[in-house]
């Protein structure tokens, strides 16, 4: 699984290259919502008009989702979010919860418009959307992509004094009632101070994740939790693994029993 720093789109690098193997069997990352068995949770879906729409191409998104039992597809009309919110000013939960709502509106004004016809089922008239983002804070801040390998590293040396922690939320929309619900969900990633350190031959972590050919510049924050490089700097982490990934599944169940509580009492259901 790869971690990023405040991502749009690359919410948590995991999003190209989770792999469940990487992890030593006593993970480090919490499976308590993996409790909630994948019957349960489907069985979420049994009242709503399947397949779920998600609005993401994340594959993370995608796997829980499938964890879940939940069918879906997939429709992304991507948005400017650089544009969205105030990152000055709003907290990472308003943040997120913003951008989630941004996708949702625009993508749901793509559906109502005839934009995705192609992409839909045949007669498919009622149907959920699923939103979401993410994004990684350091104290105060919000860390976006090092724009350089000497800020890669400055964020590498933060890492080992503070703790950051993603923030994801998700937000879910009956289509053509309006119907909405949402919320935010968030974990902690505590490194050991070693994660600045460097290697034998001279090389920090970033020097060394770079000769591999890890694309941190690629993805906010700089750094890949997946990789051996990182994993071994890794102390713990408060929250579950798919929270860190991107979507809660605890959230994602508490969602649409507040969804399906609203449509039953708005004699929708």
């Amino acid at each position: 699984m790869a971690i990023s720093f405040f991502s749009r789109n690359c919410s948590i690098y995991l999003l190209l290259t989770f792999n469940v193997s990487s992890f030593p069997p006593s993970s480090l990352l919490s499976r308590a919502s993996s409790s909630l068995s994948s019957s349960v949770q489907s069985n979420l879906m049994e009242c709503f008009p399947k397949p779920l729409i998600l609005g993401s191409g994340s594959f993370t998104r995608k796997l829980i989702l499938n964890e879940m039992g939940i069918d879906f597809i997939v429709i992304k009309r991507p948005i400017d979010e650089k544009i969205i919110g105030d990152r000055e000013n709003h907290s990472a939960k308003e943040l997120v919860l913003t951008l989630a709502k941004a996708k949702c509106d625009h993508l749901v004004s793509e559906l109502k418009s005839g934009g995705c016809k192609d992409e839909l089922p045949p007669d498919f008239s009622s149907y959920l959307v699923l939103t979401g983002d993410q994004v990684v804070t350091l104290g105060d801040k919000i860390l976006e992509k090092p724009e350089s390998e000497s800020q890669a590293k400055e964020y590498c040396k933060e890492y080992a004094l503070n703790a950051p922690s993603t923030v994801g939320s998700c937000v879910i929309t009956h289509i053509p009632s309006g119907v909405q619900v949402s919320g935010v969900d968030s974990s902690t990633i505590y490194f050991k101070p070693s994660i600045g350190d460097k290697s034998e031959d001279g090389k920090d972590l970033v020097d060394q994740l770079l000769a591999e050919g890890a694309p941190i510049l690629d993805c906010a924050g700089g750094l890949m939790i997946e990789h051996p490089l990182v994993q071994k700097h890794l102390e713990r982490i408060d929250g579950t693994e798919d929270s860190v990934m991107g979507l809660s599944k605890k959230l994602v169940t508490e969602l649409l029993q507040e969804i399906r509580t609203k449509m039953i009492d708005a004699n929708l259901l």
